[in-house]
């Protein structure tokens, strides 16, 4: 649908890329604002309401994998609100995020299961990982892969820490929808006019220059898919849902999905 709509459309369900880019400018006062709101963004807006419903649709593909006594790694952790789905106890979690404060949080949503537990604050320009080789058994991204800007050098740095057979877990918005635009433009589009003075078509392009069918495209060349479903709607197209759930396997042999 997004190839068929005017660009001032485009702007408004999905940001104005053609005007200010993929990549944030650090010295924009919209930036620095929104980087000063976003917890408060966060809090209002994935821990209540309809955010809250969203994202617990998507961590229920937890319950497809065992992590029993596996090696973790979790990929902007935020406060782990999918330990309910859990398949096993893992023997340890590696979190990486590039907000120290979400880092905290996920380390004490962790507190109370007694875990082996490892904080990784990066940088965001980077894509590079620090972790060895082989070092995870799970990898485990909740609505994360859409914000960073380098994706195809991060799938492979997941492709590369993860152990033979090892598995990529996870769900992404699926920006680059109608149903998604639009559902901006009731929740968190509204939010930023009624709070801040920030430009929505800036922020949403740099928070989320990755469109879901692109992800998972992306997956597919690097990884052997396992499954890959939508909600609310899993027969219906892309343009009448929310998130992408996904289950992919490392293996020496990918089968190309189509």
């Amino acid at each position: 649908m997004r190839s068929r709509l005017p660009r001032t459309w485009k702007a408004i369900l999905w940001g104005d890329r053609e005007r200010w880019g993929l990549s944030p400018d650090i010295g924009d006062p919209d930036w620095s604002n929104w980087l000063s709101n976003l917890t408060d963004f966060y809090d209002d807006n994935q821990r209540n309401g309809i955010g809250l419903r969203v994202n617990e649709a998507g961590y229920r593909i937890m319950r497809e994998v065992n992590i029993d006594g596996k090696d973790i790694l979790e990929i902007g952790p935020g406060d782990i609100r999918h330990t309910s789905h859990w398949v096993g106890k893992p023997s340890s979690i590696q979190l990486v995020d590039v907000n120290g404060e979400m880092l905290k949080r996920g380390a004490e949503s962790l507190r109370k299961l007694q875990l082996e537990v490892h904080l990784n604050n990066v940088h965001r320009s980077s894509f590079e990982l620090p972790l060895s080789e082989n070092s995870v058994d799970v990898a485990v991204s909740f609505y994360s892969l859409e914000h960073i800007a380098q994706l195809p050098g991060y799938v492979k740095e997941l492709h590369r820490v993860l152990r033979p057979e090892g598995v990529l877990v996870g769900a992404i918005p699926t920006e680059g929808s109608l149903a998604w635009g639009v559902g901006r433009m009731l929740t968190s589009r509204r939010w930023l006019k009624k709070y801040t003075s920030i430009n929505p078509d800036k922020i949403i392009c740099w928070e989320h220059p990755n469109f879901g069918d692109d992800i998972i495209r992306l997956l597919d060349a690097e990884f052997l898919r396992v499954s890959v479903s939508t909600w609310p709607f899993p027969r219906a197209p892309l343009d009448l849902n929310l998130i992408i759930k996904f289950v992919y396997r490392k293996t020496d042999s990918v089968t190309k999905i189509p």
